[in-house]
């Protein structure tokens, strides 16, 4: 088997029988669905020009590799890959959000914070798996220099190593309105990703712009997700997060208490819009129309 199909079929696997991949305080039903996976070249130039689009503090994957394994960037091997998936969440966990209008419902918000827990713990296997095979291999988000929310007057909140514009030079879909990250199975997932020496076939980016596969930069029509967002933090011009983030942190703090868990996304921008489980501008199977 090759190796590329061999590393997606033990993720896909993981994934499918993993006990951490339930919702185990309620019906036990998986949190996310197969993922989708891709790979990146680790030196993509990509990865150099986030430095300016994220911020200058945002790693590639090189200097990435290298301070998860306290070395310098240039006593890294020649060829790095990135792996990098995308975990759709189930259909029961969206349409329990369909009819709120305020904040999460209960199982969107164990997927936030239970669902990110099994990425964790996803991450933390795949990159098991490549060491236990004799390669180098650290999951940023999980070392200790990863940052989730730096701030900048200029650039607002970041981190220094975003999973969605991984999965971006990965090819596995392009950005929206909301700033979330629309995929062949939509916009409502959680992404991950690992660095390795591995050497791994590098997959195309397809989509003609970083933001093809959004109804809104196509076609100037859906602005679905503005009205699902509750706050005014999504309009025509984008996506507010510093809006956004004092919305979940002041506002959803007793929704935080009620389903007992220490950080709450809202979610309703991810849901009942038309980019929710599929790319919407590709034509559904079946339809030339």
């Amino acid at each position: 088997m090759d190796i590329d199909r061999l590393i997606k079929d033990k993720i896909k696997e993981f994934v499918r029988t993993s006990p951490v991949n339930r919702m185990t305080l309620l019906d036990n039903s998986p949190i996310f669905d197969e993922p989708l996976i891709n790979f990146a070249d680790g030196d993509d130039p990509l990865f150099i020009e986030y430095k300016t689009i994220i911020d200058p503090s945002h790693f590639t994957p090189r200097e990435a590799l290298a301070q998860a394994l306290n070395r310098s960037p240039a006593d890294m091997p020649a060829r790095l890959s990135v792996i990098s998936w995308i975990l759709p969440i189930t259909s029961q966990t969206r349409e329990s959000n369909y009819p709120r209008s305020r904040g999460p419902s209960r199982l969107w918000g164990y997927t936030r914070w239970y669902g990110e827990q099994f990425n964790d713990t996803l991450r933390e296997y795949v990159a098991k798996l490549l060491t236990d095979m004799g390669h180098l291999a650290a999951a940023p988000v999980v070392q200790p220099y990863f940052r989730f929310w730096n701030y900048t007057e200029e650039k607002g909140y970041f981190s220094n190593w975003s999973e969605r514009h991984v999965a971006y030079a990965a090819g596995l879909g392009t950005f929206s309105l909301s700033d979330g990250f629309i995929t062949e199975c939509g916009i409502a997932h959680r992404c991950g990703s690992v660095v390795t020496n591995l050497p791994l076939p590098a997959c195309p980016r397809t989509a003609d712009g970083p933001y093809s596969n959004c109804l809104f930069y196509m076609n100037g029509e859906c602005r679905e997700c503005i009205r699902r967002c509750p706050v005014g933090a999504i309009t025509e011009q984008g996506h507010d997060k510093t809006r956004c983030r004092e919305y979940l942190d002041n506002q959803l703090i007793d929704l935080q208490e009620d389903y007992g868990v220490e950080l709450i996304g809202c979610g309703l921008c991810q849901t009942q819009v038309p980019c929710e489980f599929r790319n919407p501008v590709k034509k559904p199977e079946g339809k030339t129309a």
